[in-house]
């Protein structure tokens, strides 16, 4: 177990954190020419070729139909808080993702310019909870490389990201920079029709939040968030430490072979006091798109195992989270997630579980708590 959970660790830090993160196995379809980096046209450095991932998977075939998601949510004379519902759920299903990052602009002339990045996987999106007026889909990756001598390996299984949706919420947790967040409200007037997407980190812990509205039409569906400031994935903290914060804007939009997500970034350099410098502090902006198509014939049944078996485990962390949150409106963590390796004994613990380790809630919390106490907080900053 120990030596598989190193493997596992090894790409977590390889692909953590979230949407845009840097992966280690790279999906391609039958019969693919090399990836052609999709915003070439402003890069006149020849050495700039695009970073990312290079170990190569297994071939995976498109679903060009449409999907029954879509159909779904296409149906006429739908309410507007259902017809945002579908369209949030037609999220959930088996993809091939592939993403995609330029700096489109430098602000600083001084600048060195940045490679772009790109990378693939196949993942599974879950439902974990639908009650209504939330919804939370859990992303699992399962990877399979080819190897040097032609045989493909066993599913590699990484639980990834997750996003939750909160109907007309009246409260997000904000990231404020030196890993800290912060609950802060969302005016009366702004939340009619809104939907709040916060996004956690693969364990669970939080990363951030906006606000915003879906949008209906004959083409697609589509919701643009607020803006909001985030922490460094490890696409970006890897190669700068230039700059903390990514100030981003998402937008996602459902097609009938899957969705979407665009991301405008603004790379914020931060003082000593944790504001941003008084000179330059925008050093780039950075455009983004991670395109989730969806695939048949994928074997996503190692990732439907893990889910099962640990998901019990991983609704006490999230519950143990909201708890710090409610006694605590401002918290930091020691270090980030991913930098600092928090996640590992979270990690470590749901392995057991999809081993076949028997779950005890008990044991669960009491081994939560005292993680989270002795290896994540930080403490209540003052307020700035």
């Amino acid at each position: 177990m120990k030596k598989k959970l190193a493997d596992l660790l090894f790409l977590l830090l390889a692909l953590l954190a979230l949407p845009g993160a840097a992966w280690a196995y790279t999906e391609a379809t039958p019969a693919a020419a090399p990836s052609q980096f999709i915003f070439a046209w402003p890069l006149g450095e020849a050495a700039l070729k695009p970073r990312g991932a290079s170990t190569r998977g297994v071939p995976v075939e498109l679903d060009t139909a449409a999907s029954d998601a879509w159909k779904r949510l296409r149906e006429p004379g739908l309410a507007a808080r259902e017809r945002d519902r579908r369209a949030i759920l037609a999220m959930a299903g088996p993809y091939r993702v592939s993403f995609d990052f330029l700096e489109v602009l430098r602000f600083d002339p001084a600048l060195k310019p940045d490679a772009p990045y790109q990378s693939w996987g196949t993942e599974y999106v879950f439902v974990s909870e639908d009650r209504g007026d939330f919804i939370a889909l859990q992303h699992i990756l399962v990877m399979r490389v080819q190897m040097q001598d032609g045989q493909v390996s066993e599913p590699i299984v990484v639980r990834h990201w997750r996003q939750e949706w909160r109907y007309q919420a009246d409260s997000l947790l904000a990231y404020e920079g030196r890993n800290t967040w912060v609950r802060r409200p969302v005016p009366a007037g702004e939340r009619s029709g809104s939907w709040v997407q916060s996004v956690l980190q693969v364990d669970d812990s939080p990363r951030y939040a906006a606000r915003g509205r879906w949008q209906h039409g004959d083409s697609f569906s589509t919701w643009i968030g607020d803006e909001t400031w985030r922490p460094l994935p490890r696409r970006e903290f890897s190669v700068r430490s230039d700059y903390q914060v990514l100030v981003g804007t998402n937008r996602h939009t459902i097609t009938p072979g899957g969705w979407v997500q665009e991301e405008n970034n603004l790379k914020l350099a931060l003082d000593d006091g944790g504001r941003p410098r008084a000179t330059l502090p925008h050093l780039a902006r950075e455009y983004g798109v991670a395109r989730y198509e969806r695939i048949t014939g994928h074997d996503f049944s190692a990732g439907q195992t893990y889910f099962e078996r640990t998901e019990p485990f991983w609704a006490e962390v999230r519950a143990a989270w909201h708890r710090i949150g409610s006694a605590q409106p401002r918290f930091a963590l020691r270090a980030p997630v991913d930098q600092g390796g928090l996640f590992a004994p979270f990690f470590e613990y749901a392995e057991g579980l999809a081993e076949g380790k028997r779950f005890d809630a008990d044991d669960a919390r009491r081994f939560i708590d005292r993680t989270l106490a002795e290896r994540y907080l930080a403490g209540v900053p003052a307020p700035q």
